[in-house]
C-alpha cells in the first residue's frame, strides 16, 4: 500500500484539478482526501510534491510497423514505448504488410500483441476499403466485432466510396476515422505552400487541398449522420469548417497530430527531414488555430501518429524522406512544456484533448480516477529532465527532431488494472 501526500490530481472527465492525497493498494485507490490522516501501519509514504496524477493517455492513431516492417520498430517496441508515454491506448492504423483488411490477419495481430507482457496497450483500426486500382469496401461485417472502428485514405475521386461506407455502417455506431491529406489538389507538394514553400526551395502543398476536402465530407456526413472523425487538421480553415458542422450538429470529432501544435513551416528552413510530414507543417496562423481549437473544444484530440523509420530510410534530403516521426515517448512532456508552462493551454485542457476525448472520439467510457474503481492512472513528473537517446527511448527508432536533445517532464509510473478497448 502507498499513499502520494499532496499530488496534483487531474482527471478532466470529473473537472478535477488540485492537491489531494490518495491512498493505492493492489492497483486500486482506496482513499482520495485533501488530506489522509489515517492508515496502515505499513504503508509506504510518499511525497507527492511536483508530481501529477492524471487519467492514463490515449493515442488514436499510430503505425505499427509489425508485421511487415519489423526491423523499423516491433509491436513489442511500439507498446513499450507507449507505456513508457503514458499512453495505456493506442489505435493501430491498418497500413501493416500485410493490411488489417480482414478478420484473419486482425486476429492474428491480436494474438501476436496480447502475448507481449501482461498488459498490452493496442487496440486496432480495421481498414474500410481494399488498397487497390478498383477501390471497394472490405467485409466490414466481420470485421465491426474486433476492430475499434474502421478507418481509411479520402480523395475527391472516392467520396461516392466514402458516402456508401458511411450508409452501410451507420446501424453500427462505429467511428470512422478518415484521412484526407492525400488528394488531388495537394499535387505533389512536401510543404504547406506559402512565404516558407517560396523562400526555401520547397514545392508547395495549397492549404485549400484541405479544406477543401474536409468541405465536401461535412456536406456527406450531414446527409448521411454517423459518426466520423477527421484526422490530421492542420490548417486555419479546416478549424473553422469543422467550428461551423459542430455548431450544425453535424456528427463529427477531428484530431490534429503533436507536431502540428508545436511546429510551423518556418522550421523548414533546416531542412531536418524529420519535419517532413503528411500533411505539411502550417504556417503560424494554422499552428494558432490548432492550438485554439484544442482550447475551445473544436480539435477534439491531439494524435501522436507515431511512425518509425531506420536511421538510413530517414536521413536523406527533405524532399525524399518519408513522411513521419516516433512520438509516443515524448509528446506529453513537450506539449506540457510547450502549451501548458506558456499557458498557452491548462492543465485539463491539455490532459482532456489527450485522454478523455479520444476515448469519446472512439464511442467509449472516458477513463477516470475514482475510489474503489479499475483505475486507468499514469504518474507525471513535469520536471523531470532526461535526453532522448537510445539508452532512455524503448524505440529502437531515431527519427525525431528532438533525438539527443534534453526533454523536460516523464511519465516515472503507471497502473493500468483493467483497459476495455471495445
Amino acid at each position: 500500500m502507498e499513499l502520494l501526500q499532496q499530488v496534483r490530481l487531474i482527471d478532466p472527465t470529473q473537472g478535477v484539478d488540485r492537491l489531494s492525497d490518495i491512498l493505492i493498494a493492489e492497483g486500486k485507490i482506496k482513499a482520495i482526501a485533501n488530506k489522509i490522516t489515517e492508515y496502515p501501519p505499513q504503508t509506504q509514504v510518499s511525497s507527492g510534491k511536483g508530481l501529477i496524477i492524471g487519467t492514463g493517455l490515449v493515442d488514436l492513431y499510430s503505425h505499427a510497423q509489425e508485421p511487415g516492417n519489423e526491423s523499423r520498430e516491433s509491436l513489442f517496441n511500439l507498446s513499450q514505448a507507449a507505456i513508457a508515454g503514458g499512453f495505456i491506448q493506442v489505435g493501430i492504423l491498418p497500413d501493416t504488410t500485410p493490411r488489417i483488411d480482414n478478420v484473419e490477419v486482425l486476429a492474428a495481430i491480436k494474438q501476436k500483441s496480447s502475448f507481449l507482457h501482461q498488459f498490452s496497450p493496442l487496440c486496432f483500426w480495421g481498414e474500410a476499403s481494399k488498397d487497390n486500382a478498383n477501390k471497394q469496401m472490405n467485409e466490414l461485417a466481420q470485421l465491426k466485432l474486433e476492430a475499434v472502428g474502421f478507418s481509411d485514405h479520402y480523395s475527391l475521386g472516392s467520396l461516392n466510396l466514402l458516402k456508401q461506407l458511411l450508409e452501410y455502417v451507420q446501424p453500427w455506431q462505429k467511428t470512422i476515422a478518415i484521412a484526407l491529406d492525400r488528394n488531388e489538389l495537394a499535387g505533389d507538394g512536401i510543404v504547406r505552400e506559402g512565404e516558407a514553400s517560396i523562400r526555401y526551395g520547397v514545392s508547395g502543398n495549397p492549404g485549400f487541398s484541405e479544406a477543401a476536402i474536409i468541405a465536401a465530407v461535412l456536406e456527406i456526413v450531414a446527409d448521411i449522420p454517423t459518426p466520423v472523425h477527421i484526422m490530421r487538421v492542420s490548417t486555419k480553415r479546416g478549424v473553422e469548417l469543422i467550428a461551423n458542422a459542430k455548431q450544425r450538429n453535424i456528427p463529427i470529432t477531428a484530431s490534429t497530430t503533436w507536431m502540428h501544435l508545436l511546429w510551423n513551416s518556418e522550421s523548414v528552413s533546416s531542412y531536418d527531414p524529420n519535419l517532413r510530414l503528411e500533411p505539411p507543417l502550417g504556417d503560424k496562423d494554422d499552428q494558432k488555430a490548432l492550438i485554439a481549437g484544442i482550447k475551445q473544444g473544436i480539435i477534439d484530440a491531439i494524435a501522436t501518429d507515431h511512425q518509425a523509420y531506420t536511421y538510413e530510410e530517414k536521413t536523406v534530403p527533405f524532399a525524399l524522406a518519408p513522411s513521419g516521426v516516433i512520438g509516443l515517448e515524448i509528446a506529453l512532456p513537450l506539449l506540457w512544456q510547450e502549451l501548458v508552462e506558456t499557458k498557452q493551454l491548462s492543465a485539463l485542457e491539455l490532459w482532456q484533448a489527450l485522454s478523455t476525448n479520444p476515448r469519446m472520439c472512439l464511442q467509449q467510457k472516458p477513463f477516470e480516477i475514482s475510489v474503489e474503481q479499475d483505475s486507468n492512472f499514469i504518474l507525471f513528473d513535469p520536471k523531470k529532465t532526461w535526453i532522448a537517446n537510445q539508452e532512455n527511448l524503448k524505440s529502437p527508432a531515431a527519427n525525431t527532431p528532438y533525438y539527443n536533445k534534453e526533454i523536460i517532464g516523464k511519465v516515472i509510473s503507471h497502473q493500468s488494472s483493467v483497459i476495455s478497448h471495445q
